[in-house]
């Protein structure tokens, strides 16, 4: 029975656009917030394919000093520490909350399954009030490993006692999306920023727009199997 849906935190759930201000300050650009963000992903993606074990949050802070190298910019402790701390600070896209209300409605179990700490995770839904909207919260982080590391979504698996198979992902990454269907689980594509899914990926069943949709796709899906 498929009745558990995992969801990717950073930028599918919560809103990376507040980075922005905080990167323009410090950078004089707001747009190296996403080239950060990019950056930061493409060194896990490393780490996981290279088996080099290490934690979100000190990749966050290496990628962000790598930046400031490149951009010729003094990063202070100050700044730093402000940049990295509103990791913390971020809300919830604004189709979040009736997606996941309409999928408990419906009798799902809704878990969140970062590549964040299981600590900065509890920090985020604590400043979003996401706290009642999900079931579970499950970090990677006990494998040493990231997402799209199949052993990412078995370990997801195994916590949840539920075969892989009957487990589905939604993320705003097409590559995470890719990740949880070459394990085995099913995946559903949120198309945040209007970009094409990779032609060269596994192909998720469900795709749209914004969260609500997305989850009612998934849904109807599900009731058909």
């Amino acid at each position: 029975m498929r009745d558990t849906i995992l969801f990717d935190i950073n930028e599918t759930v919560l809103d990376l656009t507040p980075l922005e201000g905080h990167f323009a300050a410090v950078f004089g650009d707001a747009n190296l917030a996403a080239e950060w963000f990019a950056r930061l992903l493409h060194a896990s993606c490393v780490a996981a394919i290279t088996e080099v074990e290490s934690h979100f949050a000190e990749l966050a802070g290496i990628m962000l000093d790598a930046l400031a190298a490149r951009q010729g910019v003094v990063l202070s402790s100050e700044s730093r520490a402000q940049i990295l701390g509103a990791f913390a600070t971020l809300q919830p896209h604004a189709d979040v909350v009736a997606a996941l209300d309409f999928l408990a409605a419906q009798g799902y179990q809704r878990v969140a399954f970062t590549n964040s700490s299981l600590d900065l995770v509890e920090r985020q839904f604590a400043a979003s009030n996401l706290d009642a909207h999900f079931d579970r919260i499950i970090s990677v982080e006990p494998t040493g490993c990231f997402k799209p590391h199949p052993k990412t979504y078995h370990f997801a698996a195994a916590e949840l006692a539920r075969p892989i198979g009957a487990l589905r992902l939604i993320a705003a990454h097409d590559w995470d999306t890719h990740g949880a269907l070459s394990a085995g689980m099913l995946g559903a594509y949120l198309n945040r920023h209007g970009t094409a899914y990779h032609p060269l990926y596994r192909k998720p069943d469900a795709l749209a727009d914004d969260m609500l949709s997305l989850v009612k796709a998934v849904v109807a899906l599900d009731r058909r199997t």
